[in-house]
């Protein structure tokens, strides 16, 4: 399946917008819970091939599970087409969490991330993505993420 050349931005956009969109929702590696359960409200400013986006915020709920794995809530998710991803390098320690993802094929994805909990009812990240088609760059993006606990998940 041959991509058109306008489609491949879009779905490369699409991916990025998946990826950040799934992070709250996903599961961590440390014993220790750096972030505590409830409601969140989560702000992004995102770069996309150089022009900013006005920021964005969303209100996610995190279940005790979810706070209780940092590393698989926050932790990369892919879904491409006509290429293949490696397992995702994850590496947590202290109050940080880092991942890297890549996928090969006919779209290349580097996508990175790294969050850190400064405190269980605060953190910021930091994700970063760029695709290549027959090694021209065609997407690359940069999202800063804050995020602060705003109160219990509403039932």
């Amino acid at each position: 399946m041959k991509l058109q050349p306008g489609r491949t931005i879009v779905g490369m956009t699409r991916f990025a917008v998946a990826l950040l969109c799934m992070l709250p929702a996903m599961k961590a590696v440390a014993a220790e819970s750096l972030i505590e359960a409830g409601e969140w409200k989560v702000t992004s400013t995102g770069v996309v091939n150089g022009t900013t986006s006005p920021p964005q915020a969303k209100s996610r709920c995190i279940t005790p599970e979810q706070a209780g794995n940092v590393a698989a809530t926050f932790g990369p998710v892919s879904g491409t087409v006509n290429s293949d991803c490696a397992a995702p390098a994850i590496e947590a320690a202290g109050k940080t969490l880092k991942w890297r993802l890549q996928c090969r094929g006919q779209l290349d994805i580097d996508a990175a991330a790294e969050f850190t909990f400064d405190s269980p009812r605060h953190y910021t990240a930091v994700i970063t993505s760029k695709g290549k088609m027959a090694g021209a760059l065609i997407s690359d993006v940069k999202t800063d993420i804050v995020a602060e606990r705003v109160g219990d998940c509403a039932q």
